[in-house]
């Protein structure tokens, strides 16, 4: 049974964007991150990313098809901590700033499943 409530569909977007990033980080790296000025690694390492930015995905469609809320609520600290790290990677000179953009898609699902998950209450 696929969950329709909005933080199911909020929890299937994301997990349908990893699904597409995950094997563009394998395949073509320098398409994902050539546009935002991000450095193409030469060793492995990106494409490890894309392994499992993939396998999330996958974690993703499958609890939002059974309306996993415990998991839907878990990912909302986990994803907004991808961008707090990934701000700080910047900040601290570790990482391009153009970086942070790919935490902001972070945080914006986690936000969206928040927001959805508060309007959904008390059951979700």
């Amino acid at each position: 049974m696929i969950d329709v409530s909005r933080a199911g569909v909020s929890i299937r977007v994301f997990g349908v964007y990893l699904l597409v990033l995950g094997p563009a980080l394998i395949l073509a790296p320098n398409l994902v991150l050539g546009p935002f000025g991000i450095p193409v690694p030469s060793d492995a390492w990106i494409r490890v990313v894309g392994v499992l930015a993939f396998v999330l995905g996958f974690y993703y469609v499958a609890a939002s098809r059974h309306g996993l809320v415990p998991f839907y609520r878990a990912t909302v600290v986990g994803r907004a901590f991808v961008f707090v790290g990934f701000a700080a990677f910047a900040l601290l000179g570790l990482a391009p700033p153009t970086l942070a953009l790919f935490g902001a898609v972070d945080l914006a699902g986690a936000v969206w499943t928040a927001v959805a998950l508060r309007a959904g209450a008390p059951g979700a």
